[in-house]
């Protein structure tokens, strides 16, 4: 798995300061993707060692947010369990193109999920007819218990 570059970000994930790790190697290529360079096989490597100097290099933040790895959600599981372990108390996010049921074996790994393709007439997350879904993840006894938090991208009108 490779990552293109990164930005410390306030939109991505509500209420948290994220480090937005942006994954190359997409296999979704949604039709109109405002990243679709991310499709190619570009960057450097991400492993462990790459993510510490990531994380390392931006105190503050308080999540790690996997911006595609669709091509290994097993891999952004491990990445995942690598960052709670490490960094007690940081959160990990998962913005992935695929469906829920396709991110379901890895959902215990994250505190946020980002779910479904982009189609261009249904619109980003902040569109009201939007397909896509992010949920804050729970971790209980009883497996993760998912909140839809779309909401919080909708732009407020006064």
């Amino acid at each position: 798995m490779k990552f293109v570059d990164t930005k410390v970000v306030f939109r991505e994930v509500p209420d948290e300061l994220a480090l937005a790790i942006n994954i190359s190697g997409c296999p979704v290529r949604c039709p109109g993707c405002h990243s679709d360079y991310l499709a190619g096989d570009i960057g450097e490597a991400l492993d462990t060692s790459s993510l510490s100097g990531l994380v390392s290099a931006n105190p503050g933040i308080s999540c790690v947010s996997f911006m595609g790895g669709d091509a290994d959600p097993a891999f952004i599981g491990e990445l995942a369990d690598f960052v709670h372990e490490t960094w007690p108390g940081m959160k990990v996010c998962w913005y992935s193109g695929r469906t829920l049921e396709n991110a379901r074996p890895i959902l215990s790994k994250l505190d946020f999920v980002k779910v479904g393709p982009y189609i261009e007439e249904c619109g980003p997350l902040d569109w009201e007819t939007t397909n896509q879904r992010f949920y804050r993840i729970e971790q209980t006894k009883d497996g993760p218990d998912l909140e839809d938090w779309t909401f919080k991208f909708r732009k407020k009108t006064f």
